[in-house]
C-alpha cells in the first residue's frame, strides 16, 4: 500500500496547483484523478485573469482578497513554471474591455465600475468615438465600453501541463484514470483513500475533485454540494489577428490568443453531469461574438467543447478543513473562477497542511458557513 504525506483527490487546476505548491515546500504528494488531468472545469474556461486590486485603507472583503492575491501570484508562478519546465503557459497582460448594449446593461456596468473604483482596479470609460483606440474590432454601436488595462490571461492546457511537469519534477506522483471510491476513517482522521487501483495511506487528504467533490464528501458524512454547471465554448480562427483585447459582455467573453485564435464562451447550463455538445449553444455563442466584433465573421469555427464547473450552495468556493476531520481539507466549488483563484487557493491549502495560520481568514469559505447571496465578485 502506497503512503504519502498528502493525497490530493482531483487533478484539475486546483489539485495540480495545490500539488505544485506542496511539492515546492518539500511535501510528498500523490494526485489522483478519475479521468485525464484537467479535462473537466479546467478545460472549459478561457484562462481570463482579473486585474489586481490596489491596497486600500480599511478591511478587505475575503473574496476580493482571494481574487487579488491570485492576480498577484500569477506572474510569479508563470515565471517560475517557465524556469522549471521550459513551458510558456501563455500568461499575457492583454487588457480587456467590458461592454453594454442596452440601458439596463449600462446601469449594471456602471455599478460594477463603482466596485472597481472601491477595490482600486484601474479602468477607463471610453467615449463613443474612441473605442478603436483600445480595440478597433469592437462594434461602434455599443452603448458603453470600459477599458481595464491590467486584465490578463493564460492558456489553460499549457498552464495545466506546466503544473504537472513541475509537480512530477519535484517528486510528485500523478495517477490519472484512478477513481476514488471512498475513505477509511479512524475517529476524526482519514487514514486511507480507496481507489479502484488499490488504497493509498495518507497523513492528510485534500478533496479538490471539482463537481465530484460533493459526492466524495457525502461519503464522509459531510453535506457540501458541488452541483455541476455545464459550459460550452467555441474556438474561432482567423487568417490574421482579428482582436487584441479580452472582451466581456455579461457572461459572454472573447479571448484572443497569440496565434490568431479567439476563444468564445461560455454557456451556463444546469444540466447535471451531461457533457453532450449542442449546436444551438455553439451557434448562439458565435452569433454573439460576431455582433460584438463584426470582423469575426471572417473567422472559422475550429473546435467546440464542453466542461462541468463545480458550484457550491452559494456563490463562494469551499476552502478549509472539512467539519469533523482534522486532516481533511476541501478546495472546491469555485464555479467559473477555478483557474483565476487557483494559486491563492493552493497557498491556503499549504498553510493548512503545514499547520500555519492561513493568510486569509477562511471563515468566509468554510463548509459550515451561513449561505449567502450576492457575493459573486470572482469575475473581473
Amino acid at each position: 500500500m502506497a503512503r504519502y504525506e498528502v493525497v490530493i483527490v482531483g487533478g484539475g487546476v486546483i489539485g495540480l496547483s495545490i500539488g505544485y505548491a506542496l511539492a515546492r515546500s518539500g511535501v510528498s504528494c500523490v494526485i489522483l484523478d478519475r479521468t485525464e488531468l484537467g479535462r473537466e472545469a479546467s478545460w472549459a474556461g478561457a484562462g481570463m485573469l482579473p486585474p489586481q486590486s490596489e491596497p486600500r485603507p480599511g478591511p478587505i472583503h475575503p473574496s476580493v482578497e482571494l481574487r487579488s492575491w491570485s492576480a498577484r501570484l500569477y506572474p510569479e508562478w508563470s515565471a517560475a513554471l517557465l524556469d522549471e519546465t521550459g513551458i510558456d503557459n501563455g500568461y499575457r497582460r492583454t487588457g480587456g474591455v467590458d461592454v453594454a448594449w442596452t440601458e439596463a446593461e449600462e446601469q449594471a456596468l456602471r455599478t460594477t465600475a463603482g466596485r472597481w473604483r472601491v477595490e482600486g482596479i484601474a479602468f477607463e470609460r471610453l467615449a463613443a468615438g474612441d473605442f478603436g483606440r483600445v480595440e478597433p474590432a469592437l462594434n461602434p454601436e455599443l452603448r458603453l465600453v470600459y477599458f481595464l488595462p491590467d486584465r490578463a490571461q493564460v492558456r489553460n492546457p499549457r498552464h495545466l501541463r506546466a503544473l504537472a511537469v513541475a509537480f512530477t519534477g519535484r517528486g510528485g506522483v500523478i495517477r490519472a484514470n484512478c477513481a476514488v471510491e471512498g475513505f477509511i476513517a479512524r475517529g476524526d482522521r482519514v487514514v486511507e483513500v480507496r481507489t479502484e487501483a488499490g488504497a493509498f495511506q495518507a497523513d492528510q487528504v485534500i478533496v479538490a475533485a471539482g463537481a465530484w467533490s460533493g459526492r466524495l464528501l457525502d461519503a464522509l458524512g459531510v453535506h457540501a454540494p458541488t452541483p455541476p454547471l455545464k459550459g460550452q465554448l467555441v474556438l474561432l480562427r482567423g487568417d490574421r489577428p482579428l482582436l487584441r483585447r479580452i472582451v466581456e459582455h455579461g457572461k459572454t467573453y472573447l479571448v484572443p490568443r497569440d496565434d490568431d485564435r479567439i476563444l468564445v464562451g461560455a454557456t451556463e447550463e444546469d444540466a447535471g453531469f451531461d457533457v453532450l455538445p449542442t449546436a444551438d449553444a455553439f451557434r448562439a455563442l458565435t452569433e454573439a461574438a460576431v455582433r460584438l466584433c463584426p470582423e469575426l465573421k471572417e473567422a472559422r469555427v475550429e473546435a467546440t467543447w464542453t466542461g462541468l464547473r463545480p458550484g457550491s450552495f452559494d456563490t463562494r468556493p469551499y476552502i478549509g478543513l472539512v467539519p469533523g476531520y482534522r486532516n481533511v481539507v476541501v478546495a472546491s466549488g469555485h464555479k467559473r473562477a477555478g483557474l483565476q483563484l487557483s494559486p491563492a487557493t493552493a497557498e491556503l491549502a499549504v498553510d493548512l497542511v503545514l499547520g500555519r495560520p492561513p493568510r486569509i481568514d477562511l471563515a468566509h469559505f468554510r463548509i459550515d458557513r451561513e449561505p449567502s447571496t450576492g457575493d459573486d465578485v470572482f469575475r473581473s
